[in-house]
């Protein structure tokens, strides 16, 4: 079993669309936010955006947790940003089988979201940064693409059926 990785930039929806398909393909979720640093975390907190050398080692983190999975035998969802091809690239560098959902959506849709969500340590004024920064996933990398827009369980159903056709 492969790992499957929700990326997209913050509150495209990574974590509500990742909870919902693992439960639908029987598979445990995993917050990719929980394997920052907590330097990471502080820094996103002061509105300053995280560089590549900050992000490494939290990649390196996820990418040992789906290798050891897949060691076992079993996969996960994991949401997770992955921004760049290097960062997906890096991802897949212990588990070459993973695949990426991209959820997708316009800055505004996003950032309509981000200044409505409460509780979480990455500030709207960091989702700039978050576009500037998006390489979206090439032909390729193989990825499924979602749309952000309509209903999570939407979203997730689309998903299921494009990885059953993969």
């Amino acid at each position: 079993m492969t790992g499957i990785v929700v990326m997209g930039v913050a509150g495209a929806g990574k974590t509500t669309v990742g909870e919902l398909l693992a439960k639908a393909l029987d598979l445990p979720f995993l917050e990719g936010d929980h394997f920052h640093a907590p330097a990471s975390v502080e820094k996103m907190r002061r509105g300053e955006a995280l560089e590549d050398t900050d992000r490494w080692p939290w990649l390196d983190r996820i990418a040992a947790e789906l290798a050891r999975l897949e060691r076992e035998g079993r996969g996960a969802v994991v949401a997770c940003s992955a921004l760049k091809r290097a960062h997906r690239d890096r991802l897949r560098s212990g588990s070459p089988g993973i695949r990426f959902v991209f959820v997708a959506g316009s800055e505004a849709l996003i950032r309509e979201r981000l200044e409505r969500r409460r509780g979480h340590f990455m500030p709207p004024t960091l989702l700039a940064s978050q576009f500037a920064a998006l390489e979206p996933p090439s032909p390729d990398e193989n990825a499924v693409i979602a749309d952000a827009g309509p209903p999570p369980a939407e979203i997730v159903a689309g998903i299921v059926a494009a990885l059953k056709r993969a």
